[in-house]
């Protein structure tokens, strides 16, 4: 099958606008989670999702400018959009990432499509019972899924949080969880929603790039063990704050990322 990691991305944060250019040691933020992006070995394409907007025009000139595929979409209809990336791409299996995680995990995305693999399930993620960091969120769906979900009577939540109508229907698409199998760290907030967001995050590059460009999820946590008082924790920010008071279904669902 076919593997296409979709990043949603816009310039309009509501909580940051512009946050996707941000500088990061250097570069755009996007560019560096995108870097990031690349050393997952199950995902065979990335095509990054944006609206028709003029304001997206900034974000599309850098994102063609370093060579990604591009795709343009409706603002406020994320499902559509994605459904539009996907296509073009003719995808059989989406990887959902949002781009103000520039601290995602390669080896997370690669072990949560793989127990997506081992299911065969519609949809697999490791939000439902959250385990991992804020920011580490991934979420690996069916394209046919998606497009089925497309066909029914959804309200603009489900439109504009592309997965959402999925998990809300366990009757109708099979869910997989995956967890950490080693510690619950999901009281860590690693995604960028804030200027305050965006320093700690720095500080992680800077301290871990230099002496290993490929730093992971278990080189951060060993670092923030050595320096507890510089963590972000969930007390700087609520998880899935877009969704709370949203009627989200038995489970729980995932950081909605710069669409917010």
């Amino acid at each position: 099958m076919s593997t296409t990691a979709i990043v949603q991305a816009r310039m309009t944060s509501r909580r940051f606008p512009g946050k996707v250019l941000a500088t990061l040691e250097g570069r755009p933020m996007i560019l560096a989670q995108l870097a990031r992006l690349a050393r997952a070995k199950k995902i065979d394409r990335i095509v990054v999702a944006i609206s028709h907007e003029p304001s997206d025009d900034p974000l599309a000139e850098v994102i063609t400018g370093a060579g990604y595929q591009l795709h343009r979409g409706p603002l406020d209809d994320v499902l559509a959009r994605f459904i539009g990336a996907s296509q073009a791409t003719d995808a059989d299996v989406i990887v959902r990432i949002t781009a103000d995680c520039p601290l995602l995990s390669p080896t997370v995305i690669d072990r949560v499509i793989t127990e997506f693999e081992r299911a065969s399930v519609d949809y697999a993620s490791n939000t439902l019972q959250p385990t991992y960091p804020d920011g580490l969120d991934v979420e690996v769906v069916r394209a046919s899924a998606l497009e089925e979900l497309a066909e029914q009577q959804l309200d603009s939540d489900e439109r504009e949080h592309v997965t959402l109508g999925v998990y809300r229907r366990p009757e109708m698409f099979t869910l997989h969880s995956v967890m950490d199998p080693r510690a619950d760290r999901s009281d860590l907030r690693w995604t960028v929603d804030t200027p305050e967001d965006l320093q700690f995050v720095e500080w992680i590059y800077r301290a871990l790039e230099p002496v290993n460009p490929d730093f992971d999820y278990r080189d951060i946590v060993a670092l923030l063990d050595k320096h507890p008082d510089r963590s972000r924790t969930t007390e700087h920010g609520l998880r899935n704050a877009a969704l709370l008071g949203k009627d989200t279904g038995a489970m729980r669902g995932p950081t909605t990322g710069p669409e917010s």
